[in-house]
């Protein structure tokens, strides 16, 4: 089932995001024509303070054109593992370094047309640090309890899919 390519074109290449056309032949021997984003894969770290509150990040969206509230998250750098990745955006957005990391869930984020995986941790044991956001980040930081995050999902406050990914994967997959 599996699709040939025949040809690639580079439609668009930026900072981030290289777009490609792809010719392809399906398994029936059918012509199609794909267009593709390649991402080089991204983080987002659900941080657990020691009494059980979340740490999130409210930022402004110019995608969607208004403000969200998220788990920390970031782009992974050339090179960069995703556990190095996660440790460095959780501490450049939020200041707090995490003395436990572990993988919660990883996944495609939207396979039909990029290919950019995403990585979402579970950071614990936190201690503070100084926040260092980049250059064009301008965000505040937001500590929930679990039934306030769940509150959140609930009234559509946390829309993102990798926070929901990553909150709802961390709660059991329920919202009560």
């Amino acid at each position: 089932m599996q699709e040939q390519l025949l040809h690639r074109e580079v439609v668009f290449a930026g900072r981030l995001i290289t777009v490609y056309r792809d010719d392809v032949v399906l398994s029936d021997g059918q012509r199609r024509v794909r267009e593709i984003v390649h991402h080089p894969g991204a983080v987002a770290v659900l941080a657990v303070k020691g009494d059980g509150r979340v740490v999130l990040v409210r930022q402004y969206r110019h995608a969607i054109g208004r403000m969200s509230l998220e788990l920390p998250a970031g782009t992974l750098e050339p090179g960069e593992s995703p556990e190095v990745c996660a440790r460095r955006e959780l501490e450049e957005e939020t200041g707090y370094r995490a003395g436990v990391l572990r993988e919660l869930v990883r996944f495609a984020v939207s396979p039909g047309w990029t290919d950019e995986e995403l990585v979402v941790f579970v950071a614990e044991e936190l201690e503070l640090s100084q926040p260092r956001p980049a250059a064009d980040e301008r965000l505040s930081v937001v500590e929930l309890t679990t039934d306030e995050a769940r509150l959140a999902i609930a009234r559509g406050e946390i829309s993102d899919a990798k926070s929901l990914i990553g909150l709802l994967g961390y709660f059991g997959w329920q919202l009560r």
